[in-house]
């Protein structure tokens, strides 16, 4: 049902005894393979950033000695003043093995493996002499070939230059990727449309810490709030592991898969040495297990945004308020693409709601689902429609579509319809343009911890994805 890899189980009960604990929030750092000549070397990267912009301690190593800004570089692990948490690893694949052996015999605690030319080039017998030595010593490492680690404020691994990078904010939501490229565009994507970031995890070849036990580490973490992953493949039994502990975790899920075509299929096992399987077959155990599936960049953005603000399951009943018929048809046309029911309001309490709006527009307003207030409509329409939705038992969340150039509407309007939102205890979902001069609007729906789409499709997938959260 879902792919079988190349390479030998793991010992999941060893690894999954394995404190991970120094990978994701290290005090001391070491970086091997720093350069004296080279200022743009990978390691060089990761080991000024963290020594300039991050908490930890760093240490550099390098045979030849020397010093770099200033700060004396080791000849080796075992001249570093203290047992560091954390070695960062990037020097050439043939000589990964002797220094991952130097770390374990200097008592450092995890590792991540930077340097790639093992199975994806290969190679799989370097691979497995890594995973051999890391098994024997308990030893947790990511990689090899991968980017590492980005949790703000305390790490990053990733060799990218820092005046390049584009970070999100803190926030709840933890990423996990095969491809480092996937999941520093993603964290572009969640930079631009203000979804928080608690960690983000480049795993490459999973030679030895794959998804099944870092979902075991942040189905743990408090920081975490929605786990998202990025899957190219699995080796032997552990797609079916994945999706049990997945739909199990306490936690909503969502996956972004490739490979689903040959070619595609094709791509994935030349880069990360993976085998994609059986892609109609795991995406229908996804679905089964109530894991939520993104089959695009802009369903992974939208899906984890609206899961930040609201993990707990909601059913699939919409009711959507508009100033704008068009907007309405076209979100009721998106909806029902996707399954997400938009119910009508009984004729009583379309006359009860029609008495509390205003004046203006109490003639002409559309009181179906949706209710269409029209460009005559105010702050308090909208708040009042949006207390009879929230009322209504068969409603399980609120679309509002707010057109910000409506002469009737206030930059408050976000905070005031969101409070609602939060005092109802249901969730509301709005889309209004991403420009500047709306910030004022878009902040006062963040306020209260309503997700914000800058288009209705992403509004929408929202919704799809508090329906689709069914662990």
């Amino acid at each position: 049902m879902i792919a079988e890899g190349e390479s030998p189980p793991k010992d999941l009960t060893e690894v999954a005894l394995m404190d991970l604990r120094p990978l994701f929030e290290p005090r001391s750092v070491a970086v091997f393979g720093v350069s004296l000549s080279n200022d743009r070397h990978p390691a060089n990267e990761i080991f000024n950033k963290n020594l300039l912009r991050y908490p930890v301690r760093v240490y550099g190593v390098n045979p030849r000695g020397g010093t770099i800004n200033s700060e004396a570089i080791h000849r080796s692990i075992a001249e570093v003043p203290e047992p560091v948490d954390l070695a960062v690893i990037a020097v050439r694949a043939d000589l990964v093995p002797a220094v991952l052996s130097e770390c374990i015999g200097a008592k450092a605690r995890s590792a991540v493996v930077i340097s790639g030319g093992f199975r994806e080039v290969g190679r799989p017998d370097l691979q497995e002499r890594l995973v051999a030595i890391a098994r024997e010593a308990s030893f947790p490492f990511i990689g090899p070939n991968c980017l590492g680690i980005y949790s703000p404020s305390r790490v990053d691994t990733f060799f990218l230059p820092g005046e390049r990078m584009v970070t999100p904010a803190a926030g709840n939501v933890s990423f996990v990727s095969q491809s480092g490229g996937i999941l520093v565009d993603q964290m572009i994507n969640f930079a631009n449309e203000g979804v928080g970031l608690a960690k983000a995890i480049s795993i490459g070849n999973k030679a030895l810490l794959g998804e099944l036990e870092i979902l075991d580490y942040l189905a743990a973490d408090p920081a975490t709030k929605v786990i998202a992953f990025y899957i190219e493949g699995f080796g032997a039994n552990e797609g079916r592991e994945f999706v049990r502990k997945a739909g199990g975790c306490g936690k909503p899920v969502v996956v972004l898969k490739s490979g689903k075509s040959p070619g595609g299929s094709a791509a994935v096992s030349s880069h990360t040495a993976s085998l994609a399987g059986d892609y109609t077959s795991f995406s229908a155990v996804l679905s089964q297990y109530g894991i939520v599936e993104a089959v695009s960049e802009l369903e992974l953005v939208s899906f984890c945004e609206s899961l930040s603000a609201y993990a707990k399951p909601s059913g699939g009943r919409v009711g959507i308020v508009t100033v704008s018929g068009g907007h309405g048809a076209i979100a009721v046309d998106a909806c029902t693409a996707r399954g997400i029911a938009v119910p009508e309001l009984p004729e009583e309490i379309k006359e009860s709601l029609r008495k509390t709006l205003s004046p203006s527009v109490q003639e002409i307003a559309s009181l179906t689902n949706p209710v269409d207030l029209t460009g005559s409509g105010i702050d308090q329409d909208f708040v009042a429609t949006a207390k009879v939705f929230f009322s209504r038992e068969e409603i399980d969340c609120v679309l509002a579509l707010l057109l910000p150039y409506i002469p009737g509407i206030t930059s408050d309007l976000g905070a005031k319809l969101s409070n609602v939102a939060r005092q109802c205890g249901k969730p509301l979902i709005a889309y209004v343009p991403h420009v500047e001069k709306y910030a004022m609007l878009i902040e006062g729906f963040n306020l209260n911890g309503a997700p914000v789409s800058p288009s209705i499709e992403g509004a929408v997938l929202m919704v799809d994805a508090l329906r689709r959260n069914r662990p």
